[in-house]
């Protein structure tokens, strides 16, 4: 029993992390249809800056704070110098832009900061704490939290804001959305300074766990982006359940079987849905473009 618990509280930490980052991918998605393959980049900018802010001297909480602004600023930039300049362009050529800001953002970060692996104190100390012969750490509980509140953030977001239902509307159409006055464009450097912020505050709250480098935003991408497409892309709630889900699989399956197997395992069965229900666990089955 305290063994399949164990289990249980790795599997919620880890996937509390990759619905963080599905979160972001969920957010660029409602916001332009296109998706964002350097949201791993921005929870490793959030993780490293943090490192730096606070070596620097900065108290933790300001170097954290620091870290999700500057993040949030290379979340704009990437969608006012990459994305909107290529505006009209297919799908795919704007995902393929994304993908290139990866690599570019991950070898400026190798230049910027350095090739080591870093990490930062705990926010609430390093003591686990101890449920029914399982433990949990501290931080652990911070990142579910994390993933929580933010999960709910984006859904009063998304549903009950004229903000939100202009994010969806500049999705579905952008040209109906600018005839009815909204401004899209602001809606766009919304969603990135969002989606960016959403993905650094992920590193922050994983880096005293997982530890980070220049390195570690493409696997993340990777996770958080099946996470997406498992619970339903541009779904909040698609996106908490994906990770969560996700998490869970690959812990069961490094516990029971092998840590060898667990990335395997986990898309073996991810595929298998997708297959089954092709829009996701909560996904819509059909899309109106109006």
């Amino acid at each position: 029993m305290s063994e399949l618990l164990q289990f249980l509280f790795s599997g919620v930490t880890v996937g509390a992390v990759y619905a963080l980052v599905a979160l972001g991918f969920t957010i660029i998605y409602n916001a332009s249809d296109v998706v964002n393959f350097a949201q791993g980049e921005f929870v490793m900018l959030g993780g490293m800056a943090t490192v730096f802010a606070h070596a620097a001297g900065l108290p933790l909480p300001l170097a954290a704070l620091a870290a999700i602004i500057g993040t949030a600023a290379v979340g704009v930039a990437l969608n006012r110098l990459a994305i909107e300049p290529a505006r009209g362009a297919p799908v795919v050529s704007l995902i393929i832009i994304t993908i290139g800001a990866s690599i570019f953002i991950r070898g400026a970060a190798q230049l910027v900061f350095d090739k080591q692996i870093h990490t930062f104190p705990a926010f609430s100390g390093d003591d686990p704490i101890r449920i029914l012969g399982a433990t949990i750490l501290p931080q652990s509980l911070w990142v579910i939290a994390g993933a929580v509140l933010v999960f709910v953030a984006l859904w009063l977001f998304f549903t009950r804001t004229l903000l939100g239902r202009a994010v969806l509307a500049t999705s579905n159409n952008r040209l109906a959305a600018q005839l009815v006055g909204i401004n899209t464009n602001f809606v766009m450097t919304l969603s990135f300074a969002l989606s960016a912020g959403i993905g650094a505050l992920a590193g922050v709250l994983v880096t005293p766990i997982t530890l980070t480098s220049y390195d570690v935003g493409l696997t993340l991408a990777l996770k958080g982006f099946a996470a997406a497409m498992l619970g339903g892309m541009g779904n909040p709630k698609g996106a908490l359940a994906g990770g969560l889900l996700l998490g869970l699989l690959e812990a069961m399956t490094a516990g029971y079987l092998s840590s060898q197997y667990k990335d395997a395992a986990a898309f073996v069965v991810i595929l298998a849905v997708l297959f089954l229900m092709p829009q996701g666990l909560f996904g819509r089955k059909s899309t109106d473009r109006v």
